[in-house]
Formats: C-alpha cells, sequence, structure tokens
C-alpha cells in the first residue's frame, strides 16, 4: 500500500468508526478532506474502500464500490 493508499484507509476508517453503529458516510466526505479538489480523487477513494471492511450501498443495496454508477454510501461491515 502506498503512502497516499495508506492515508485514503486511514481518512476512511476515522469517517466509519465516527459515525454511530450502522451509520453510513459518503466517500466524498473522505475525498474532501483530502483536497479542496477533491472530484478527482474519488475513484481512488472507491477503489481503496473496495479493499477495506467497509460495505458499500447504493439505495440500501449492497453494491461493488468499483462497479456502481452514480453515488454510493459507505459504512463499517457488519
Amino acid at each position: 500500500m502506498s503512502a497516499d493508499e495508506a492515508l485514503i484507509a486511514a481518512v476512511l476508517m476515522d469517517l466509519a468508526h465516527s459515525r454511530r453503529a450502522g451509520a453510513s458516510f459518503c466517500p466524498s466526505d473522505a475525498a474532501r478532506a483530502l483536497a479542496e479538489d477533491w472530484r478527482p480523487l474519488m475513484p481512488e477513494v472507491r477503489r481503496v474502500a473496495a479493499g477495506l471492511p467497509l460495505l458499500a450501498t447504493q439505495k440500501g443495496q449492497p453494491v461493488d464500490p468499483l462497479g456502481a454508477k452514480g453515488p454510493i454510501r459507505l459504512r463499517l461491515a457488519a
């Protein structure tokens, strides 16, 4: 894992742990915490999230964070 990947992973896990049990967050929250120009980071944030103990959902249903089109939510996996 590169330093950039480790930083993204740390931000994602911090966000996940800062939520109440079962609560989700938008991956853009992590990207916004990392850069003012956050949109270009979104593919990398999703890629890193896919390798973490996080569950990605879309409209409440589990999805692959890499293949999902449109907005997703992340939360700690059960």
